[in-house]
């Protein structure tokens, strides 16, 4: 199998080097940038299948950078924060980050989380040809080609949002808990925080529905969880 390609994004090269020099003794092929217009350049040029992405960045921050990658690809995204209060995290990760650090961190634990990512990745991918165009009324969720569609219309999703919404739309009715998707999606080697769920959730609905209010696809179960429920005919 290829080995996969990171782009390592942070204005501190000591720690750019000193990630680069434990993710190429892993066998990864390592890029690097220094500010985020650089990072968005070198993504569209290197094509990476993960981007290590630090928050404070000159020129464009983290957040923005994160955000703009995914309207342009499926790249899996690891932060990189200073700030270690749960909004910041969970900011970054509203934009469709797979998982964040806080530094100073560990480089072992920074490539145990880059190898759990991408494990988690492609799983999906091994299996889709095996799994059936999901058709929801006006919605379809297409696991093979990874696309969702809305009256005909695609809709954008990033990794993570579509892995949510197919866990959840592959048993409607069923009420999931948030321990049980950050299972299903994140996997077990998340360290997170589980209202990254709730943030993910409310991502879905602005993208999915006329009115983010009405939870016409996805409803909440009070001091549960959540679930799909197949939206309007």
């Amino acid at each position: 199998m290829e080995a996969a390609t990171i782009l390592i994004v942070d204005d501190e090269q000591p720690i750019v080097d000193l990630v680069a020099s434990y993710l190429t003794a892993e066998g990864y092929a390592v890029h690097r940038a220094f500010d985020g217009p650089g990072a968005l350049a070198l993504a569209r040029a290197a094509r990476p299948d993960l981007v290590i992405l630090d928050v404070m960045l000159p020129g464009l921050d983290g957040v923005e950078v994160c955000r703009r990658l995914h309207q342009e690809t499926s790249v899996y995204v690891l932060m990189l924060t200073a700030r270690t209060d749960e909004v910041d995290k969970l900011i970054g990760l509203s934009v469709g980050a797979d998982d964040y650090l806080t530094k100073p961190f560990s480089p072992r634990e920074l490539v145990a989380r880059v190898k759990a990512i991408l494990r988690r990745s492609r799983a999906p991918l091994e299996k889709a040809t095996e799994r059936p165009v999901l058709q929801f009324g006006i919605l379809s969720i297409d696991p093979e080609r990874r696309e969702v569609q809305r009256r005909g219309h695609p809709i954008e999703l990033t990794p993570r949002e579509f892995d949510l919404l197919y866990a959840m739309a592959s048993h409607p009715g069923r009420v999931f808990t948030r321990e049980e998707l950050l299972q299903r999606v994140w996997g077990p080697d998340f360290a997170g925080i589980d209202r990254v769920v709730d943030v993910h959730v409310g991502t879905l609905r602005r993208k999915l529905e006329d009115d983010p209010t009405e939870h016409a696809f996805v409803q909440t179960v009070r001091g549960v969880g959540y679930k799909f429920v197949g939206g309007p005919r």
